[in-house]
């Protein structure tokens, strides 16, 4: 699976003001997104959210993840 798949997957799903996803070996990808959506959310909830965005693809295509979820105000913060 294309890395642009997997963000066409989680943009459908969520509505995020950044999203980048990379994976040269379409099977094991590195996922930053950014969603107001997580605001007041844990990191479990995060992740179960685009666990859901990705639905079936989590089994069949994505042998991993590694998932960076933030807030819009967290994600400005790190490039402080």
């Amino acid at each position: 699976m294309h890395p642009n798949e997997v963000k066409k997957l989680l943009s459908t799903h969520i509505d995020c003001q950044h999203l980048e996803v990379y994976g040269e070996d379409q099977r094991h990808y590195e996922a930053i997104v950014v969603a107001q959506a997580f605001e007041g959310m844990m990191k479990i909830k995060r992740h179960r959210m685009i666990y859901n965005a990705l639905g079936e693809h989590m089994i069949a295509d994505i042998h991993a993840l590694s998932i960076k979820a933030y807030t819009p105000t967290e994600y400005a913060q790190l490039s402080q």
